[in-house]
């Protein structure tokens, strides 16, 4: 934020709501494209191998992020969509701590909007399996607590490596682009698993709208366990150097490249 008092909580309502519509559109997103690819569809009848769907699906969800952070949008908010990377910035020093709670209460209330939206357009069969709004259900043999540590090392990865390409101005602009191929393989690669949330957004929506909350509290808490774990590992590997945005566009607001300086103040 570049002011103090009334001018910031308007900004900050402002970027907050941003991102209550980005995260709508996302997990509208989610939930269509699982209707049409895990659903009943011509997608699913020609490709029923499950694995294939999962890689459908990445890919999508993938392009989707990609958009969202890309958009005019995303690069006012940031284009967050997922309250642990908001927790991250705010650790890497990037992000007010009063934006925390703000950013992620819109997240949270965007993911249950989406998947309303997606019933209201699709019709009953989102709510019926195999779509199921879109829900995710780990694999039986995954207990609490391999799910916990999948899930928080997934985002660990994720938060490190991005942190990591933002903090380098010449890699800053790749990071959309990194951030959906990320999740678009934590999604190939454990779907079948542990379902590959990553975000406490992703599986909020569709566990509420569902009423398949067994385990929520895993896909909410652990990502914020894994993005601060990773935040503070980067910091301590970087002493001399400080993410430079929590814009994950990678650049200015204006869309001008990142200039190689050290942030003197959290600014939004």
């Amino acid at each position: 934020m570049t002011d103090t008092g009334p001018s910031r909580s308007v900004e900050l309502t402002w970027h907050s709501a941003i991102e209550l519509i980005l995260t709508s559109i996302l997990l509208f997103g989610v939930t269509t494209i699982v209707r049409f690819v895990v659903g009943p569809s011509s997608i699913s009848g020609t490709f029923p191998q499950i694995h294939v769907e999962l890689l459908i699906v990445g890919l999508g969800v993938g392009v989707l992020l990609t958009g969202l952070i890309k958009s005019p949008l995303g690069k006012i908010s940031g284009g967050h969509t997922n309250p642990a990377i908001s927790l991250a910035m705010w650790r890497f020093g990037v992000f007010p701590a009063a934006g925390i709670l703000p950013y992620a209460g819109a997240q949270l209330l965007g993911s249950v909007f989406g998947v309303v939206a997606a019933r209201a357009i699709w019709g009953r069969v989102v709510e019926q399996p195999p779509v199921l709004y879109a829900v995710i259900q780990p694999a039986p043999r995954w207990s609490a607590a391999p799910l916990f540590f999948a899930e928080a090392f997934g985002m660990a990865v994720i938060v490190f490596t991005v942190g990591y390409f933002l903090s380098v101005p010449r890699l800053a602009p790749f990071v959309p682009w990194l951030v959906g191929i990320l999740v678009g393989l934590g999604i190939a690669m454990l779907g079948t698993q542990t379902g590959g949330s990553l975000n406490p957004a992703r599986q909020f929506g569709p566990a509420v709208v569902s009423g398949h909350t067994d385990k929520l509290w895993v896909f909410l808490l652990a990502p914020m366990v894994g993005a601060e774990v990773a935040a503070r590992l980067l910091k301590t590997l970087q002493r001399r150097r400080q993410v430079l945005t929590h814009r994950l566009c990678g650049s200015e607001v204006s869309g001008e490249p990142l200039k190689d300086r050290r942030m003197a103040s959290a600014r939004i």
